[in-house]
C-alpha cells in the first residue's frame, strides 16, 4: 500500500507524517518548476515513495488545486536532519516532528552534494530501487566519482552537472508515459542526427503508473546558451545575423530529421478552419482575463480569420514544442538544440501528438523578440534582422520557405504572443510589455 502524508509510520520515516503537507502548500507555490495556477493547493499526498538513503526519500507526490479538475504529479527527492550543513539552508522546506520528540528540518535533498552523488550511483549501477527502474543505453556507460553541481538557472526541471562530462535533468512534473526529452533525442541519435545530445542513461517509475523522472546526457562544456548571446548581442548591438541563419538551418534539419524518425500526416479540409477558431476562442479567453489585451482584439481577430479559408500548411509531425533561445546552444561555432519535453503543463499526448513546424519557428521569432526588448528602447531592427536571418536559413535546409506563407506565420506568432500575454500577466508582469507590443503590432494597431 502507498504511503501517505496521514500516516506518521510511512517507510519508518518521520518526514512522510501529516505535518508535511503544510510544507509543501507553502513551499511547491514557490518553486520556479511549480506548473501551478496560482490557486489555493486543495490536497497534497504522496502517491509513491522509495527510500534512498537512511534520511533521503524519493516521493512521487499529488497536488490538487482548486479549480483544476485534474492532479498534478511532481517528482521530489527530501531529506531530513536535525541540523543540516549550511550550504542547504537556501533549500529548506521547514521542520517537521521526529523521533524521541525532536525536529526535524526538511530540505529539497537535490542540492545535497551526497544525495547527487548517490542518485548517479544508482543509475550507474542499473536494476531497480522500490518502484523505481534504472536504465543505460546499449552501448553507453556512466563513469563513476564525478562532481556535481546543480545549475542555478530558470527552468522547468532540475538539471545536475557531473564533472563537466554529464547532466542529469530531473523532471518535477511529471506525467504518465514516456517523457518526449527521452524519445525524441533516442530517435535522432539511431538516424545520426548529431545536433541534440543522445540520452546515456535514463530513470523511471512503476508507481503510481509508468513515467519517466530522469535522463543523463553528454553536457556540452564550453556551451553558451542561445538567449544569453542574443540578448548580449541586442544590448551592445552586435551582428547576429550569421548565428540567426545558422539557427535557422539548424531548425529545418531538425524538423527534416524528425520527419523521417516519426509519422508525418497532410493536414484535413477543414485543418485552418478549427485552427482559426481554436486561436480566436484562446484570444477570447485572455482577453477576458488581460483587460490591456482588449484594444488588440479586432485586429487579432482579423488575422486569424484570414487562414480560415485555406492558405495552405505543410504537413504535420512531431516537432520540438517549445523552441526559443533558452533551448539552444552554441558550442564550437555549432547550434545544439536540447530540452525537448514540451511544454510541461500541456498533456503528454498532446506534447507527443503531430504539430506544424510552424510553431517552432514562432518559437524562435518571439523569442528575438524578447532578447531585443529594453526598458527605454526596444533593439526593433536588431529583432527585425535576426527574424529574417533566421527564416532565411530555415528556408535554405527546411522542408518550406517560411516567408511563403505569410498569413500562417502571422496567425502562429500572434497565437503564441496571445499565450504569452497570459503567461506575463500571471508569473511576469514587468514583462508584459513585450508580447503586449506584439499583439499591437500583429492586430495592425500600431
Amino acid at each position: 500500500m502507498t504511503p501517505t502524508l496521514t500516516e506518521p509510520g510511512a517507510l519508518s520515516s518521520p518526514v512522510l507524517n501529516s505535518s508535511l503537507t503544510d510544507l509543501l502548500r507553502r513551499w511547491l507555490p514557490r518553486q520556479r518548476w511549480y506548473s501551478g495556477s496560482g490557486h489555493p493547493i486543495t490536497e497534497v499526498a504522496v502517491a509513491a515513495a522509495t527510500q534512498l538513503a537512511a534520511d533521503c526519500f524519493h516521493l512521487v507526490v499529488r497536488v490538487q488545486e482548486d479549480t483544476v479538475r485534474d492532479a498534478a504529479h511532481y517528482q521530489l527527492i527530501l531529506g531530513a536532519a536535525v541540523s543540516p550543513p549550511p550550504r542547504l539552508r537556501h533549500c529548506l522546506l521547514g521542520s517537521v516532528g521526529g523521533p524521541a520528540g525532536r525536529e526535524l528540518m526538511v530540505y529539497d535533498a537535490v542540492h545535497d552534494h551526497r544525495t547527487a552523488v548517490l542518485l548517479l550511483d544508482r543509475i550507474r549501477r542499473g536494476g531497480r530501487t522500490g518502484a523505481l527502474r534504472f536504465e543505460s543505453m546499449p552501448r553507453t556507460s556512466v563513469p563513476a566519482d564525478l562532481t556535481p553541481r546543480v545549475l542555478d538557472t530558470e527552468q522547468s526541471n532540475t538539471s545536475i552537472v557531473y564533472g563537466d562530462r554529464l547532466i542529469l535533468k530531473l523532471f518535477r512534473r511529471v506525467q504518465r508515459g514516456v517523457n518526449p526529452d527521452l524519445e525524441v533525442p533516442t530517435a535522432l541519435a539511431k538516424l545520426g542526427y548529431p545536433w541534440a545530445p543522445a540520452p546515456t542513461a535514463w530513470f523511471c517509475t512503476v508507481d503510481p503508473f509508468w513515467c519517466t523522472l530522469g535522463i543523463v546526457q553528454p553536457f556540452l562544456a564550453g556551451a553558451t546558451d542561445g538567449w544569453i548571446l542574443a540578448r548580449r548581442s541586442a544590448a551592445e548591438r552586435e551582428d547576429f545575423v550569421t548565428q540567426a541563419r545558422d539557427l535557422g538551418r539548424t531548425t529545418g534539419e531538425l524538423h527534416a530529421a524528425l520527419a523521417r524518425a516519426f509519422p508525418t500526416r497532410t493536414p484535413s479540409a477543414h485543418h485552418e478552419t478549427r485552427l482559426a477558431e481554436e486561436m480566436m476562442g484562446r484570444l477570447e479567453k485572455a482577453a477576458s482575463a488581460v483587460p490591456a489585451l482588449r484594444p488588440h482584439v479586432p485586429g487579432l481577430h482579423a488575422v486569424f480569420a484570414s487562414i480560415a479559408t485555406g492558405v495552405g500548411h505543410p504537413p504535420l509531425q512531431r516537432i520540438h514544442g517549445d523552441l526559443h533561445l533558452g533551448q539552444v546552444l552554441r558550442a564550437s561555432g555549432r547550434w545544439y538544440v536540447v530540452d525537448f519535453e514540451g511544454e510541461p503543463a500541456k498533456p503528454m499526448a498532446e506534447r507527443c501528438a503531430e504539430h506544424s513546424p510552424v510553431r517552432d519557428v514562432v518559437g524562435m521569432l518571439r523569442s528575438f523578440d524578447y532578447a531585443a526588448h529594453k526598458r527605454l528602447s526596444p533593439r526593433r531592427q536588431w529583432a527585425d534582422e535576426c527574424r529574417a536571418a533566421f527564416c532565411a536559413g530555415y528556408g535554405e535546409s527546411g522542408d518550406f520557405e517560411p516567408a511563403d506563407l505569410p498569413k500562417l506565420l502571422r496567425a502562429y506568432e500572434a497565437d503564441r504572443a496571445v499565450y504569452e500575454v497570459l503567461y506575463e500577466a500571471a508569473h511576469r508582469p514587468d514583462w508584459i510589455v513585450i508580447p503586449l507590443h506584439a499583439a499591437a503590432r500583429l492586430a495592425g494597431s500600431r
